[in-house]
């Protein structure tokens, strides 16, 4: 009787194209989870886009560390800094069109808050992702290195950069400068992800 068996070229053959599949496995599977994180925070921005102009439309009022029970003479926006890892939802005190960073002194603080001079328009800091950051941020086609988004109701308006006549705004996000999510927003507020 003869014995069957594999040989040793046989068995390593079978370990060698495991091991192949394996790889490729791991590799794809890890392209995929940054793909769903960039996607998961493209979306999220456009969701925090959409609560701006929520709280434009509803005519919210400010939170009480500023002048209680005003709206931002111009309106809400979220603002975009090239190269960053977040973004600010923030009330247009002032009424310029653009966030006024912490040191300036917006319209709509209380008199009596010294502390709210320090934190400016701000409401609110969104962190994206562990890796993804802002990539650019256009206006009508034109690279800047800031981008304020403001809405003002009643229809809402997207205004941005204080230009009443940019059409349209786009948003780069990346994940470790290799695969990008767009997110592009009109002056009537339709936002689109692509």
């Amino acid at each position: 009787m003869k014995n069957r068996g594999f040989t040793l070229i046989e068995i390593t053959i079978v370990v060698t194209i495991i091991a192949l599949l394996g790889t490729i496995f791991i590799a794809n599977y890890r392209g995929g989870e940054k793909q769903f994180a960039l996607k998961r925070s493209a979306h999220k921005l456009a969701q925090d886009l959409r609560t701006a102009q929520e709280m434009a439309m509803s005519s919210q009022t400010t939170p009480d560390s500023f002048e209680p029970n005003t709206f931002p003479n111009g309106g809400y926006g979220i603002y975009f800094a090239k190269g960053s890892n977040s973004y600010i939802l923030f009330a247009d005190c002032d009424g310029n069109g653009v966030y006024s960073e912490p040191g300036s002194a917006p319209t709509c603080v209380a008199a009596t808050t010294s502390f709210s001079f320090w934190k400016g328009e701000k409401l609110e800091e969104f962190y994206l992702e562990e890796g993804i950051y802002i990539k650019e941020v256009l206006k009508d086609s034109t690279s800047l290195d800031s981008l304020s988004l403001t809405i003002f109701p009643p229809d809402p308006t997207t205004i941005i950069n204080s230009d009443v006549l940019a059409n349209s705004a786009i948003i780069y996000l990346t994940f470790d400068g290799q695969s990008e999510k767009v997110i592009s927003i009109n002056k009537a507020g339709l936002i689109d992800i692509k």
